[in-house]
């Protein structure tokens, strides 16, 4: 199983953009989704940016990672 987070373009070079991950920003390829756009919201995995996604979808599910995170957290504390 594979899996992609969401992240929002903050900059975009030819190929290539520096995207943000839950407040991490990191750069990521873009040749599978070249007409992505500054301001885009990309599912990233593996260093590429996979497909681009709406921001409420994008949204969402960054809510249910932190989730994740949080839960994830608490058992360790």
């Amino acid at each position: 199983m594979c899996v992609g987070v969401p992240a929002k373009v903050v900059e975009k070079m030819e190929y290539s953009a520096v995207v943000d991950v839950m407040g991490s920003q990191t750069t990521v390829g873009t040749i599978f989704v070249p007409e992505v756009e500054l301001g885009d919201y990309v599912i990233v995995h593996a260093g590429q940016a996979m497909s681009i996604v709406d921001e409420d979808y994008a949204r969402e599910s960054v809510e249910e990672w932190r989730k994740l995170i949080d839960a994830r957290h608490s058992e360790t504390v």
